[in-house]
């Protein structure tokens, strides 16, 4: 059988599947366009301000917009975020003080998180980080190395806790990305011990794979990446944080400053992209998922270890493809990137990348630089060697990928 046929009798045996993730899609659609009309979105909120972004109506209409989806009291988007980490740093640094604590949930965070947190990176960098000013940090081992230890979450959380941080997406690890359920039961048992202990979610990559957002589950604040999920591959740039109000604001002081806030920062033009990105999310995290799902099922078929699995729950748009030594993990990026509509004649080679320990290997020929709901892989060059791939703006463009990664590793036996 060619490596077409086969894609196309797997595709048959996942209709179950397929139709899960597209019932989802139609629900995150439906409460987007409600946001929209509620919000009355018309074409002068597309127009921007200058200088210091004063009195700017389609600002405020697109945080009304995204708060209504996110179930929040309030949000803000602004291409001002650089990226998902600095978005994440302005919610820990505008919420944490000098002898505050912080703990992560769910083992060591994201890569570029340890050095925000100040448990990686050289004395400069930690000097800067949360530690270096003073906030006490702590972190909660996985149990069995992929799923969250509750029994030790409860011991851990008292009222010296003033933070938590929930990491859903398992970044370059394998453990478990950590569903809305499983969110929910993280911030039950912490408001239980403590009531004033804040919920922060990292809901990077996340966004609209469930029919839930953790705010929905008893989370306080969140935040993400607009070259993510919810800019639906339009955004230029740009991140959101969503929840109550006093977090958000503090949040948004750390952007700007204390007296701007959300106030200030002209947009450059890019509401309308922003608006038509999240009205897009929906669909296009629905085909990269069932993209993620066709590859899981796919390689595991032909012998190499993905997760999650084809049938398990997706909370996020990331499919680990383990291949156990460097050179199948780089054959694989470099067939990725060759299948890209920008850059595909780049060879990428490992390199250390700032803010990572280990050498990347990062394929991804994107329209906007490091978006990753683009179809992209990625992987540090450490063991067990796992390849992470995410994105994909369409499902025929994953297919491709995959019909030629089959090709390139000359397998025959399916």
């Amino acid at each position: 059988m060619n490596s077409k046929d086969f894609i196309k009798q797997t595709e048959k045996s996942l209709s179950k599947e397929f139709e899960y993730i597209e019932d989802i899609r139609d629900y995150n659609q439906e409460k987007v366009l409600k946001a929209f009309i509620d919000n009355r979105v018309a074409p002068e909120h597309f127009y921007t301000v200058s200088g210091y972004g004063h009195d700017d109506i389609g600002r405020d209409v697109l945080d009304k917009v995204f708060a209504d989806v996110f179930r929040a009291e309030k949000a803000i988007a602004r291409i001002h975020f650089a990226s998902g980490t600095h978005t994440l740093a302005c919610c820990l640094f505008g919420n944490l003080k000098y002898g505050d604590k912080l703990i992560s949930v769910a083992g060591a965070p994201y890569d570029t998180m340890q050095e925000v947190i100040g448990i990686a990176g050289d004395d400069e960098i930690r000097q800067d980080s949360l530690i270096g000013h003073g906030v006490f940090y702590d972190e909660i081992p996985l149990k069995n190395g992929t799923d969250v230890d509750f029994e030790l979450l409860e011991q851990k959380i008292d009222n010296s806790v003033t933070m938590v941080l929930i990491q859903r997406s398992k970044g370059y690890s394998t453990r478990k990305s950590l569903t809305i359920d499983v969110i929910g039961k993280i911030c039950k048992i912490v408001k239980t011990k403590n009531p004033d202990c804040i919920c922060f979610v990292d809901n990077c990559y996340g966004e609209f794979v469930e029919e839930k957002e953790p705010l929905e589950v008893g989370a306080d604040i969140i935040a993400g990446s607009l070259i993510k999920n919810p800019g639906g591959g339009l955004v230029e740039a740009g991140g959101y944080v969503a929840g109550k109000a006093k977090y958000v604001d503090k949040a948004a002081n750390r952007l700007t400053a204390p007296g701007i806030g959300c106030e200030g920062g002209a947009m450059f033009n890019q509401h309308r992209l922003i608006f038509q990105g999240l009205f897009m999310a929906p669909s296009v995290v629905c085909d990269a998922v069932k993209g993620a799902i066709l590859a899981s099922k796919i390689f595991d078929e032909i012998g190499y270890d993905s997760a999650p699995k084809y049938y398990e729950k997706r909370t996020d748009i990331i499919q680990n493809i383990t291949f156990g030594s460097a050179e199948p993990l780089e054959q694989f990026c470099r067939t990725i990137q060759a299948l890209s509509p920008v850059n595909g004649y780049v060879t990428p080679v490992p390199e250390y990348v700032p803010g990572y320990e280990d050498k990347i290997i990062m394929a991804g020929g994107t329209f906007i630089e490091g978006s990753t709901i683009e179809l992209s892989a990625d992987g540090p060059l450490r063991q067990p060697y796992t390849a992470y791939m995410q994105g994909g703006l369409t499902y025929s463009h994953v297919k491709i990928a995959l019909e030629k990664i089959l090709d390139n590793n000359s397998i025959k036996n399916y």
